[in-house]
C-alpha cells in the first residue's frame, strides 16, 4: 500500500492511503466496498456485538449523509462502517482478552484488508493507464475469433434483455463486493459464537490472494476492452467503431496501438470472471439457496463483462485458468502438499502462461483455424476444472476420486471416526 501510495505521488494523483483516510470524513469514493468490508468485521463478533456495530454504522452514515446533502453535497454512503471498523480493531485490542479477542481482529483484519484492497486497485488501475500508452487489443480480438467474438454475441444478448434485464446485470457486475461478503458470512456464520471455529479455507482468503496475484499482468499484457478499443468510447483512439452495432474487424496483422493515459489496462485476466468463479466454488458446499446465489452470480457477471464490452471472450478463459489455479493451492490445506495438488498447481500456472503467449504470439493462428483454436482454448479450460473437481469434489469412491487423491482423505476419515 505504501509503494502504490509512493507511486501515486510519482505520478501526481491521489494514492489509497490518502483517498483511505479521506474516506472517514469526507466524501466515500464507494458505497458497497466499505459495507463490505464491514460485513467482514462483524463475523468476528457474537451477535449482540453485532447488532450494536450495525445500528451504530447504520447512524453515523445517516448523520454524515444529512450533513452532505443539506450542504449541497453528494447522496452517499461509506463513512459509517468505516469508522465502526476502526473502533471494533481498537476496542478489541485495548479491552478484550484471549479468543474473543483474536476472532475479532481476525474479522477486522479481513474487513480492512478488503477496504485496502479496493483502495489499491483503483490507484493500480491508473498506474496501468499511465506506464502502459501501447495496449495489445488488436491482438486478444483476434485470438477471439476462435471462440466466436462472444463479446459482440453477448451484446446481442443483452439488447434482448431490455432495461430492465441489463440493470439487474449491471448490478451483480458492480456489487460483487457485497456477492462475496454475504457468502463469507454464511460460510463462517458459526465464529461468533465459537471463537475457536474459523475455517481453514474460506472465500477471503481466496479473494484475498487473486487481488494480490491478478493486477500484476494488467501491466504484462495491457488490454482496454471491446467498448474502448472498438468503440466510440475510445475517444478517437479506437481501431474502428465496430463496437456495438457493427461486425468486429478481421486483420490478420495485429499492432500494439497507442491509447490515452487514462482508460484502465485492466482486460487481462478478468479478475471479475476469476472472482465470480471463486465466489461460484465456495457456494458449492452450501445448501440449495446458497448454489443458486453463487450461479446467478457467476453468470450474470459473465454476461456483464462480455455483453457490455468490457471484455474479450479470451480474458474469461484466462481469469478462470487463474482461479482454479489459485483455488487448488489453498483448498484442502489438511490435505499437504501431495503430487495431487502440485500437479493442479503446476498444471494450471503452465496453461496460464501458455494462454498469454498465444493471445500475443499465436493469435492469427487461432482465427485462421477457429475450430482447432476454439477446441483448445476452451478444452484446456475444461480440462483443468475436471482435475480440480477429480481432487476436490469427486464422489467418494469413484474413478474420479481415486485419481484426485480422495482415497487418502476417506481413510483418514474413517480412521477418525473409528
Amino acid at each position: 500500500m505504501i509503494g502504490v501510495q509512493l507511486a501515486a505521488e510519482h505520478f501526481g494523483f491521489q494514492g489509497p492511503i490518502h483517498s483511505l483516510i479521506s474516506d472517514y470524513i469526507a466524501t466515500p469514493k464507494a458505497v458497497s466496498v466499505p459495507w463490505a468490508g464491514f460485513g467482514l468485521a462483524l463475523i468476528g463478533l457474537d451477535n449482540r456485538r453485532r447488532a450494536i456495530a450495525l445500528v451504530a454504522a447504520i447512524g453515523i452514515d445517516l448523520v454524515f449523509m444529512l450533513e452532505r446533502v443539506l450542504r449541497g453535497g453528494v447522496f452517499t454512503f461509506g463513512n459509517g462502517p468505516l469508522i465502526v471498523l476502526t473502533a471494533i480493531a481498537v476496542v478489541a485490542a485495548v479491552r478484550w482478552t484471549g479468543a474473543e479477542k483474536a476472532s475479532a481482529l481476525r474479522g477486522v483484519a479481513f474487513g480492512a484488508l478488503l477496504i485496502v484492497a479496493s483502495k489499491v486497485a483503483v490507484t493500480w488501475l491508473q498506474i496501468s493507464a499511465i506506464t502502459r500508452p501501447m495496449v495489445l487489443d488488436e491482438y486478444t480480438q483476434l485470438a477471439d475469433h476462435a471462440l466466436g467474438n462472444p463479446s459482440w454475441a453477448a451484446l446481442r444478448l443483452m439488447d434482448a434483455l431490455g432495461p430492465v434485464g441489463q440493470a439487474f446485470i449491471d448490478w451483480i457486475y458492480f456489487e460483487l463486493p457485497i456477492a462475496a461478503m454475504l457468502v463469507a458470512f454464511w460460510q463462517l456464520r458459526h465464529v461468533g459464537r465459537n471463537p475457536f471455529a474459523w475455517p481453514t479455507h474460506h472465500l477471503v482468503r481466496t479473494f484475498m490472494v487473486l487481488a494480490i496475484i491478478g493486477p500484476v499482468f494488467y501491466l504484462i499484457f495491457p488490454l482496454v476492452g471491446p467498448v474502448f478499443a472498438f468503440g466510440a468510447d475510445g475517444a478517437g483512439f479506437q481501431i474502428s467503431d465496430s463496437w456495438p452495432g457493427g461486425q468486429p474487424p478481421f486483420d490478420l496483422t495485429p499492432q500494439p496501438m497507442l491509447f490515452d493515459d487514462f482508460t484502465p489496462r485492466n482486460c487481462m485476466p478478468s479478475m471479475h470472471t476469476a472472482w465470480a468463479l471463486a465466489l461460484f466454488i465456495h457456494s458449492r458446499s452450501g445448501p440449495w439457496w446458497v448454489r443458486l446465489f453463487g450461479t446467478v452470480w457467476l453468470v450474470g457477471t459473465l454476461v456483464a463483462t462480455l455483453g457490455f464490452g468490457y471484455h474479450y471472450g479470451v480474458d474469461l478463459l484466462a481469469g478462470a485458468a487463474l482461479c482454479l489455479t489459485v483455488e487448488a493451492a489453498l483448498r484442502d490445506p489438511e490435505r499437504g502438499w501431495g503430487w495431487f495438488r502440485i500437479r493442479l498447481v503446476v498444471g494450471g500456472t503452465v496453461l496460464f502462461a501458455a494462454q498469454l503467449l498465444s493471445f500475443r504470439y499465436l493469435p492469427v493462428q487461432l482465427a485462421e483455424y477457429p475450430e482447432l483454436g476454439g477446441f483448445l482454448l476452451i478444452g484446456t479450460v475444461a480440462a483443468l476444472g475436471c482435475a480440480f473437481y477429480a481432487t476436490f469434489y469427486a464422489r467418494p469412491g469413484s474413478a474420479l476420486a481415486a485419481w484426485g487423491g480422495r482415497v487418502e482423505v476417506e481413510r483418514e476419515a474413517e480412521l477418525a471416526v473409528r
